[in-house]
C-alpha cells in the first residue's frame, strides 16, 4: 500500500511537468498568425483592458513567467517575451489575465493573496510538529501540524479556479483581439490546459497527503486508548 502511495506522489507531479513541457517544447515552434511577441501580446491585452499602469518585464528563467500584484508587473521568461509562438502567446496572455482578475478583485485572487501567509507557516512548521509528534508519541503535535499542512492545502486548492479563470481570460483576449486565428484556438488551448495540470496534480498529492497524515494521527489516538 506504501508503495504504491510513493509511486502516486512521485509519478502524478513528473508526469505533470512532462505534459508542460512536451506542449510548451512543441508549441514553442509554432508561429501565431499575427506574428506577435509575447511581449506585445501582454501589452495588447493589458491596453484593451485599460492596465496602462501594468509593466511588462523580461525574467530569467524557463518558464518562469508571472504576474506580481505588489509591484503590478507582468514577467515573462526571455523565450516567451521575444517569441512570436503560440505557446508565448498562451502564456503571456495567461499571465496577464491574472492583471485583469487584479484589476477586478477576483474574490478567489483575493482569497488567495490573504492565504499566503498562513500557508507559508503550514508549508514550513507543519513537519515539524508532525515529526516531533511522532518520534514523541505525542498526538497532539500531529493533529497541530495536520492543521498547519491543512491551510497549505487549501491554498492549493484556492490556487486551481484562480489558474483555469485566467486561462479562460486568456483565450477570450486572444481570440477577441485577433491574435490567434480560429484555426489556432485548439493549440493555445492545449499549451493553457498542460501548465494547468500541473496545479491539478500539485493539489491531488497535497490531499494525498494530507490524507495519509489523518491516518497516522487516527492510528496514534486508537494506541492511546
Amino acid at each position: 500500500m506504501f508503495l504504491i502511495y510513493f509511486l502516486i506522489i512521485l509519478i502524478v507531479p513528473i508526469f505533470a511537468q512532462l505534459r508542460v513541457r512536451s506542449a510548451y517544447k512543441k508549441y514553442s515552434k509554432v508561429n501565431t498568425s499575427s506574428h506577435m511577441s509575447g511581449r506585445e501580446v501582454a501589452r495588447r491585452i493589458l491596453d484593451s483592458n485599460g492596465l496602462y499602469d501594468v509593466s511588462i518585464e523580461e525574467t530569467r528563467g524557463v518558464l518562469s513567467d508571472h504576474y506580481d500584484p505588489r509591484s503590478k508587473v507582468v514577467r515573462l521568461s526571455s523565450d516567451n517575451y521575444h517569441g512570436h509562438s503560440v505557446a508565448a502567446a498562451a502564456i503571456a496572455a495567461h499571465e496577464v489575465g491574472h492583471a485583469i482578475q487584479d484589476q477586478q478583485e477576483y474574490a478567489f485572487l483575493r482569497f488567495r493573496h490573504a492565504l499566503v501567509p498562513v500557508a507559508n507557516i503550514g508549508s514550513n512548521f507543519s513537519w515539524i510538529l508532525i515529526l516531533i509528534g511522532m518520534i514523541a508519541g505525542l498526538s497532539n503535535f500531529v493533529l497541530l501540524g495536520i492543521v498547519f499542512m491543512a491551510a497549505a492545502v487549501l491554498f492549493q486548492f484556492v490556487t486551481l479556479p484562480v489558474e483555469f479563470n485566467a486561462s479562460s481570460r486568456a483565450m477570450d483576449e486572444v481570440v477577441g483581439l485577433g491574435i490567434i486565428r480560429n484555426d489556432e484556438e485548439r493549440e493555445t488551448k492545449k499549451v493553457l490546459n498542460a501548465a494547468a495540470l500541473t496545479y491539478v496534480a500539485a493539489a491531488a498529492v497535497a490531499v494525498l497527503e494530507l490524507l495519509r497524515l489523518i491516518l497516522i494521527y487516527t492510528g496514534m489516538q486508537r494506541s492511546e486508548d
